[in-house]
């Protein structure tokens, strides 16, 4: 149930801060459906297949960091003497969460921060998706959306965070397979209605509204019920109820065996 809850959490993640994906990846988007011939650009059963290609190897992308970032959050996390990890992690994740949605909101660009780090990285990745332009074929299309995954991206950096506290490479690897799931429609939509997309989302009022939804996901993931915390204890309310009704009965076998 926990695992299912964070998947969600990815999967809206991505659905309401995807309107970010306008500035960050609408000109990658753009760039690659101009390059395509005239015919196909006006044809969006022909220009799906790009534009599916480049999605998916950019969810790839995304998948890949969440395994990596999944995996050293684990080993962290397994090294540190801490009584209640769940806990820690739900805290981390709402904080997240509230931080993206006063991103999006543009209440608060600290995580603008972030994207500045991760842009000396890009600056070294860059010149490779650039050799996958003018796109004339779908692979060329996948080999952009996987280099293109590694854009510096606050809202990308958000659900790595939340990867960071899945506990192993397999659990952060889903989390960023959801999240970027829930980008899709924007980012598939964008290669479509690109013109009336871009004015919708620039719309102050849109991005509130987004940025509003996902701080009061991160309120909710504090104040829900921590089911890890609750089964524990079920199981250790279980425990002793097991150790004292044993302990009944050897007294009542000591008492039998002294009248005897």
């Amino acid at each position: 149930m926990e695992n299912s809850a964070s998947l969600i959490s990815a999967f809206l993640m991505g659905l309401f801060g995807s309107v970010h994906c306008f500035g960050m990846c609408g000109g990658i988007v753009g760039a690659l459906t101009m390059g395509l011939p005239a015919q196909l650009r006006q044809s969006p059963q022909q220009l799906l297949p790009y534009l599916l290609t480049y999605n998916i190897g950019r969810i790839a992308s995304y998948s890949l960091a969440g395994a990596l970032i999944g995996f050293l959050g684990g080993q962290f996390a397994n090294a540190l003497p801490m009584d209640s990890p769940h806990a820690i992690a739900k805290w981390f994740t709402a904080i997240f969460l509230i931080i993206l949605g006063l991103y999006i909101g543009s209440w608060w660009q600290a995580l603008s921060i972030l994207e500045k780090w991760g842009s000396h990285l890009w600056r070294k990745i860059e010149p490779i998706g650039k050799r996958f332009l003018p796109v004339t074929h779908p692979m060329q299309a996948l080999g952009l959306g996987l280099v293109w995954g590694w854009l510096p991206c606050g809202l990308v950096y958000s659900a790595l965070a939340l990867a960071l506290t899945s506990g192993s490479a397999f659990n952060g690897g889903a989390l960023m397979f959801s999240f970027g799931l829930g980008t899709l429609p924007m980012l598939l939509a964008i290669g479509t209605t690109a013109q009336w997309l871009n004015q919708w989302t620039k719309r102050l009022s849109v991005r509130r509204v987004m940025g509003a939804i996902i701080i009061g996901l991160g309120i909710y993931s504090l104040i829900a019920p921590h089911n890890h915390g609750n089964h524990a204890g079920h199981e250790h309310a279980e425990s002793a109820k097991h150790t004292e009704h044993a302990g009944h009965d050897m007294s009542q076998h000591e008492h039998s065996h002294t009248g005897h």
